[in-house]
């Protein structure tokens, strides 16, 4: 019995999504899709934040390796959003759940009329009972993919904090590939603590910032306390946890210590 319904932002990685050949995991993506209708349809309003565009391309369109030219990593763009939604669209539609597909550039979110329409069409989904699941454009905005000066998202870890700002969500669930905020590196330090609560981004918890992940991926936890910094500032918690584990949603939507906690100062508190 959910106690509290809740707005829940739900980003996944890349590496949760495919395969190391970049082919989608239809299993991680059937066991996420579940959970994700099952909070849904208990009461919650999901919104799903989803990478993976481009590798699924890359494999797609029989390419070796991710490709270097823009123009050809906005094609693998274009080609693996069609296969995602095809799939997403497919997998939800067996639990009873309507997807809708958003695509955003920097400047939806940047324009504050674009974006109030934004907002607008995201109230009307949920409202309606329809989970939104959004991505980058990237075969039409370069942010992501291609480093320049007009960056306002940039990667998936920053597109889902302004879009649970924008949603005026209550918690931000970051599925990625690690189980959240160590205050050392796991891989190197045996003794590495996994910290469950944060309550305020301070430089020491800056500087456990690693580098960037797998090949498959663009962001690292340098990303995540950046969409951690955005969260907390819009009254939103964020929550870091592995994307193995999709059923941890239960409990994190719960309140229960699953991966890193960032804790916001409510709206309204002084």
């Amino acid at each position: 019995m959910i106690e509290h319904k809740q707005r829940i932002v739900v980003k996944v990685g890349t590496s949760t999504l495919t395969h190391s050949s970049g082919s989608l995991d239809l299993r991680s993506m059937e066991r996420l899709v579940r959970v994700l209708a099952d909070l849904s349809g208990s009461g919650h309003e999901v919104i799903l934040v989803t990478s993976g565009a481009i590798a699924v391309g890359t494999a797609r369109m029989g390419l070796d390796e991710r490709p270097r030219a823009l123009r050809m990593k906005q094609a693998a763009a274009a080609v693996g959003q069609c296969r995602m939604m095809h799939i997403y669209d497919k997998l939800f539609s067996e639990y009873n759940c309507t997807v809708a597909q958003i695509l955003l550039t920097g400047e939806d979110v940047e324009d504050p009329v674009k974006a109030e329409h934004l907002k607008n069409t995201f109230e009307s989904l949920l409202e309606l009972g329809i989970l939104p699941v959004v991505n980058e454009n990237d075969s039409v905005s370069s942010a992501e993919i291609e480093t320049g000066h007009h960056k306002v998202l940039g990667d998936n870890d920053t597109l889902s904090a302004i879009v649970a700002e924008l949603c005026g969500a209550e918690l931000l669930v970051l599925l990625s590939d690690i189980d959240g905020l160590y205050d050392a590196d796991p891989k190197r330090v045996s003794s590495a603590r996994l910290l469950h609560r944060v309550e305020e981004l301070t430089p020491e918890i800056l500087d456990m910032a690693g580098g960037a992940g797998t090949w498959r991926g663009t962001g690292g936890m340098a990303t995540k306390l950046s969409a951690a910094r955005i969260a907390m500032g819009a009254g939103c918690d964020m929550v870091i946890t592995n994307g193995v584990r999709p059923e941890d949603l239960y409990g994190i939507a719960e309140g229960r210590d699953i991966g890193t906690r960032f804790l916001a100062r409510k709206r309204g508190a002084q």
